[in-house]
């Protein structure tokens, strides 16, 4: 008798065992087949998010003021006094949404977004980080760069998350290269990213009742290519001042024109040897222009993610 319960035992373990094995098992692949399925929607989401903006870039030509409200957002940051991309320009009674380096950012470029937010924020995605997106995805669809956008930027609640003021933060077109560096410089770029992120140039116009400035750099201000480098060193342009009495550049057959700190990059050594590289090689130019938009898209930023 005693010797048949002992042998009962014995059988009823492995089966025992092999219930907790398949247990276990079962635990495991639900475990990440959630981490799949939850990856699959993330990716899908994000490609829907990128149609719509492509689709909105490709209907308005918007591209190039995307561009601008990513790079304003993010490139108020100053080394020890904040400023990190947080959408902040969606409120317009006080701070970012109203500096004059801003203009035609709340009303234009986030109005143009807003049906885009609307459908995705914020439970799919933060403004701040649909910005750093739909710059991205204009870049690529005007002929530019593929550029990887990282997610997790903090959206500002009101204007009191804003920056004291836009001085110093921002650079003026009208200055020379000791200002592009004491801007550029603070924020951990060197003089070749900050040659590389004013080839952005190379797309979109100035506008008078926005900047004082007017019209645009290049013959195809929707085409992201290094033309504006090639112009730089190709064309002559002469002094003049627009309606709003701010001073520029105009080449007179082609009505394109160049800021005081676009032909600065002349003037250096050190910023016109990038100069040269770029109007040769645009590859070159796109390889560094990606390393610099992202550092500036990702300044003040921590723990960022690859997915939504």
């Amino acid at each position: 008798r005693h010797h048949q319960i002992h042998s009962e035992r014995v059988l009823r373990q492995p089966t025992q065992i092999s219930l907790y094995l398949k247990l276990l098992v079962c635990f495991i692949l639900h475990y990440f087949m959630g981490i799949i399925v939850s990856k699959i929607q993330s990716f899908m989401t994000l490609q829907a998010i990128k149609t719509d903006i492509s689709n909105l870039v490709k209907e308005k030509g918007c591209g190039p003021i995307l561009i601008r409200l990513s790079w304003h957002d993010a490139g108020v940051f100053k080394e020890g006094s904040g400023g990190c991309p947080n959408a902040v320009m969606r409120f317009t009674d006080a701070g970012e949404g109203t500096f004059g380096a801003n203009a035609g950012l709340p009303d234009v470029a986030v109005g143009l977004l807003k049906p885009i937010a609307d459908k995705y924020v914020p439970d799919k995605i933060s403004n701040a980080d649909l910005w750093a997106l739909a710059a991205n995805v204009a870049i690529e669809v005007m002929g530019g760069p593929s550029i990887k956008t990282r997610f997790g930027r903090k959206d500002a609640k009101d204007s009191s998350e804003s920056v004291e003021g836009q001085g110093g933060r921002l650079p003026d077109g009208d200055k020379e290269i000791d200002h592009l560096r004491e801007i550029f410089h603070p924020k951990g770029f060197t003089d070749k990213d900050i040659v590389a992120l004013s080839g952005a140039h190379t797309v979109g116009h100035c506008h008078l009742n926005r900047s004082g400035f007017d019209g645009p750099w290049t013959a195809e201000p929707l085409k992201f290519d290094n033309t504006y480098f090639t112009d730089l060193l190709e064309k002559t342009y002469e002094a003049e001042k627009t309606a709003k009495g701010c001073p520029q550049h105009r080449h007179k057959e082609s009505g394109t024109m160049m800021l005081i700190s676009d032909l600065a990059l002349l003037k250096d050594p050190a910023f016109k040897t990038h100069v040269e590289t770029y109007a040769k090689d645009q590859a070159a130019f796109f390889k560094d222009y990606v390393a610099a938009w992202t550092k500036l898209q990702e300044l003040g930023c921590s723990d960022l993610r690859d997915d939504l």
